[in-house]
Order: C-alpha cells, then sequence, then structure tokens
C-alpha cells in the first residue's frame, strides 16, 4: 500500500496547532523588535523578516497543499521543516532579541543560566546535533517508521518535533549567532557540515533505489522526492557554509585590525636629499656624505 503523502491529512490536528503556534512566535517577535526600536536601540529590519519567513514556512509547511507525489510532498516538507525554516529563524537572533528586550529580573537570568549551563554547552556540541539530525532521518526512511507512523497520530507529531528541534540545533550550533557560553571553533563546525552533507547525499541516493521499508510510491515520485532532497540539501549547507565563512572572515578581519603593525623606518627622505647634493652644481659631493653617517659611520674629520 502506498504511503500517504504529507500535507493537510498527514500532520492531523498537530498541523494546525503547531502553525498557529508559529505565527503567534512570529507575532510577539515583531512586537519585541519594535519596542526595541522605540526605546531608541537598533535593531535590524532583515532579521524580522527572517523570522517571519521562517515562521510562514513552518506553518505552510504543516498545514499547507505541498506539490508533486506523495513522496515528493513529505521531501518538501522534511527540507522546510529541517533545514529552510531552521535557518531563517537561526539568521533572525531570536535568542540575542529575548536578551535585550527582556528587564532585568527572574526570567531574564534564568535565560542567561540557561544559555550558559554545562548541559546546553554539551548539547551544542556539532557532532552530536549532527548525528541528532542525521540519525533520526535515516532512522526515519531506512526503517518502518515513516510507514508506522502514518497509522499512529502521536508518534507521527513526535516525528514532526523531533525534525524540526534537530534541524534547529543543527543550525544554530553551525551558525551560533547568539551568544551561547562556549563557541566551538571553524574547524568543528565546518567538519560537521561536510560530514552532514556527506550523510544526507547517501540517504538521498539510497532513497532513489529503494522507498521506505513497508511503503509504496511511483518510481516516478520515488526519483523525484529523492533528487529533491539531494540538491536541496545541498543548497542547505551552501547556505550554512556561506553563513560560517562570513562570521569567521568578520572574526579574523577584527584580530587583525586590533594587530598592532610594525613601522618601517622611512629612508625615502634621505635617499631624496642624497639626490639631490648628486645633481647639485658642480656635481661634487660633501666628504660626509661617502664616509659619513648614509653609510653607516660617524663623519669623518680632515687632519
Amino acid at each position: 500500500m502506498a504511503h500517504t503523502g504529507p500535507g493537510h491529512g498527514g500532520t492531523g490536528a498537530f498541523g494546525p496547532v503547531a502553525a498557529t503556534l508559529a505565527l503567534l512566535t512570529a507575532f510577539a517577535y515583531l512586537l519585541a523588535a519594535a519596542r526595541l526600536r522605540r526605546r531608541g536601540d537598533a535593531w535590524p529590519r532583515h532579521r524580522d523578516a527572517s523570522f517571519a519567513a521562517g515562521s510562514t514556512a513552518l506553518a505552510y509547511a504543516l498545514t499547507g497543499p505541498l506539490p508533486g507525489g506523495p513522496f515528493t510532498a513529505h521531501m518538501s516538507q522534511h527540507l522546510t521543516l529541517a533545514m529552510a525554516a531552521p535557518l531563517l529563524l537561526v539568521l533572525a537572533r531570536p535568542f540575542t532579541l529575548a536578551l535585550r528586550t527582556l528587564p532585568p529580573g527572574p526570567a531574564r537570568r534564568a535565560l542567561l543560566a540557561t544559555a550558559r549551563s554545562r548541559l546546553v554547552t554539551w548539547l551544542l556540541f556539532p557532532p552530536l546535533t549532527a548525528v541528532w539530525d542525521l540519525g533520526g532521518l535515516w532512522l526515519l526512511h531506512r526503517t518502518g517508521l515513516l510507514a508506522t507512523s502514518h497509522h499512529q497520530p502521536l508518534l507521527n507529531a513526535a516525528i514532526y518535533v523531533h525534525v524540526l528541534v534537530a534541524g534547529s540545533l543543527f543550525t544554530f550550533t553551525v551558525c551560533q549567532l547568539d551568544p551561547v557560553r562556549h563557541r566551538w571553533s571553524p574547524a568543528w563546525r565546518g567538519t560537521t557540515v561536510l560530514a552532514a552533507g556527506w550523510a544526507h547525499a547517501v540517504l538521498a541516493k539510497s532513497l532513489y533505489t529503494a522507498p521506505p521499508p513497508g511503503t509504496t510510491f511511483t518510481p516516478t515520485d520515488l526519483h523525484t522526492a529523492s533528487q529533491l532532497m539531494y540538491y536541496g540539501g545541498d543548497l542547505a549547507e551552501i547556505a550554512l557554509a556561506t553563513v560560517l565563512a562570513t562570521q569567521w572572515y568578520a572574526t579574523t578581519g577584527r584580530t587583525y585590525r586590533r594587530t598592532p603593525r610594525v613601522t618601517l623606518p622611512d629612508t625615502t627622505t634621505g635617499q631624496r636629499a642624497a639626490a639631490a647634493l648628486r645633481n647639485r652644481p658642480g656635481g661634487s659631493q660633501p666628504g660626509w656624505l661617502t664616509s659619513g653617517r648614509l653609510q653607516g659611520g660617524a663623519p669623518q674629520r680632515g687632519r
């Protein structure tokens, strides 16, 4: 039996509830940003647009009709929930906005304590977030989990939550735009992006030849979905690499500007003076020029 594709019917009651929460969160973000600007603080408007776009994409992926066959629609949903929406949300720096808008008090202290805790530090360890993200996708598509979840609404909702949370953690860890206790080096994050891209591409290629166990899709639907997963994953990973490279370039540029520069002695003035003396009328040079300080010795006195 063919697995029914996700979309309006694929998310059950979870889809509309999650979509409503996403839109309400976007509204709260825009209100907080407006409040920040009213008190005279700067907050780029492109971050507002990024968060609104991410929330809208998330809401549409959970409730709207998606193009293509059942498996192609499922893959479109996967790319949106696990890659596109998390990247747009993370680029908006919601954690930084919350810290800047919350007044001093228990809520702000609790948020800071959470961000600086050892648990969060290890939860944001790049290889670990990649395992949670890509491992979940392999488990979903290379076992009977996808077919089973179609008949169990609670399991289906749990899978959606895992895909979104794992994708957001992975994206947050790679970008590291918000302040956290420990910032992993670009080497850790860049290597993780490469490894995750490889695992994602291998999964997409395996789906081109064999559907998830317990499901049956037409060859056209299966091939279109796997190609969408392959190339869509490449685009998402290129976007992550671009954010990482931009951040690294900005950091090294600031370090370079803070590094004191060594000023070399300017010999141009002495050279011009020597040339002027050589070219003066008569063409003769004083004795101190040939035996004095310009050659490293003291001026010689005549006897």
